[in-house]
């Protein structure tokens, strides 16, 4: 059972969560299969999973008391929230500005300096990823849908905040997932650094018919996991660097709509969330060279009820979603819970849903989902991204403007 209490103040909400009395002597992360699936909804499709568990796995419900607290309600469609190594936090909004604020709900002013974005629909300032020396450099890499008169693309640029935090300095476009194409729909983009120090980013295959096979070509950057330097060349040993007329960035494809980017705190693996059409939205375990099959395998149909393609969902040479839900999460942003604050939350991996409107929690046993748990379901907001912050609490953004802190009581 859950307890809600807005305090008067109207500025702050606590969630408390009790032990769950049936889970005495062991957590969910040792045993979860405790509780029904969390999805209770008919299906759209009536595809059957490639393996045990691939979908409607059982649920498990957090037993650490812990709190929600709404730090702020001032932010202007927010799009990514990370962390700064001094512990406030960097958030991007769409519109083509970017705000600080700190762990206890302080704003900066909107902060400027961006060349102009395709700030449409889907399109604008998307995510933001601190360099691995930003203590020094002050250097931060952004994704963004560039605007231009031959139309819109996911672009990577960087720059430097200025001393009195109030610009972004020389911005440089330092990547472009070609070709331009006229419309404001499926850019990514998520972004983060890897191990050695390289960019991870994930693009849109732009959504529209014409666009869409695009993804199983290698010739583009549509539907891609891209490998670049900081400098925006492509990393050495990407797999297909030796491949004619492939683009020697891509390192995986066959993605539809990826907003969700984390590397696990301990095997270092990639992982991805993805948002298919009408159901079929995934969680994949990213591999350098893979076909993750969009839009050719799907467990989705078209938004008019039709099947995708020849209506497959395995094929060999393609990739099977690790998980996928139907009906859709609305997957955006996510990122694993590295700290044991939360015991049972160890290495579980946090996503925002929008349309679903809560935050799951992920629970993984050797590449395999083997619980799910919703979160924050009855704040009726579009969680638009989930960041761990440097002081073991998750933060998350909502498309309604909320900053949020989700923290051990």
């Amino acid at each position: 059972m859950k307890y809600f209490r807005i305090l008067s103040a109207g500025v702050l909400s606590l969630l408390f969560v009790p032990a769950f009395a049936s889970c005495k002597n062991k957590t969910p992360q040792q045993d979860p299969q405790t509780r029904p699936p969390v999805e209770t909804e008919k299906p759209n499709t009536n595809y059957k999973p490639a393996f045990e568990g691939q979908t409607r796995i059982a649920g498990v419900q957090t037993t650490t008391p812990y709190e929600i607290t709404i730090l702020t309600r001032e932010l202007s469609a927010p799009w990514a929230v990370t962390s700064l190594p001094d512990g406030r936090l960097v958030i991007t909004e769409k519109a083509g500005t970017m705000r600080i604020a700190t762990t206890t709900g302080e704003l900066s002013n909107a902060i400027t300096g961006f060349p102009e974005v395709d700030d449409r629909e889907q399109g604008g300032l998307l995510d933001v990823a601190p360099a691995p020396d930003f203590e020094t450099s002050r250097m931060l890499y952004f994704t963004f849908a560039e605007k231009t008169p031959k139309g819109s693309l996911t672009a990577v640029g960087k720059g430097r905040l200025s001393t009195d935090e109030t610009q972004i300095e020389h911005f440089q476009v330092i990547y472009r997932a070609i070709p331009y194409y006229d419309n404001s729909m499926h850019f990514g983009s998520r972004i983060l650094f890897d191990d050695n120090g390289n960019l991870f980013v994930s693009t849109g295959e732009r959504s529209d018919m014409e666009t869409r096979p695009k993804a199983q070509l290698l010739d583009n950057g549509y539907g891609k996991v891209i490998h670049i330097t900081p400098s925006g060349q492509p990393v050495s040993g990407n797999p297909f660097m030796s491949t004619a007329g492939a683009l020697p960035e891509i390192y995986s494809y066959g993605h539809r709509n990826a907003q969700g980017l984390a590397i696990h705190p301990v095997t270092r693996e990639l992982w991805m969330s993805e948002m298919g059409p009408r159901g079929g939205d995934e969680l994949n375990l990213i591999k350098p060279g893979k076909n993750y099959g969009w839009a050719t395998i799907t467990y989705g149909i078209e938004y008019s009820g039709e099947k995708i393609g020849e209506g497959i969902t395995q094929k060999e040479g393609m990739e099977q979603p690790v998980y996928y839900w139907d009906p859709v999460l609305s997957p955006s942003g996510m990122t694993f819970y590295s700290f044991n604050l939360i015991p049972e939350w160890q290495n579980n991996l946090f996503i925002g849903g929008l349309s679903s409107k809560h935050i799951a929690r992920i629970v993984l046993s050797n590449n395999r989902v083997v619980g799910e748990e919703r979160l924050l379901e009855n704040e009726n907001q579009r969680f638009r991204d989930i960041g761990e912050g440097k002081d073991g609490a998750l933060y998350a953004v909502t498309d309604e403007g909320r900053l949020y802190r989700i923290s051990k009581k």
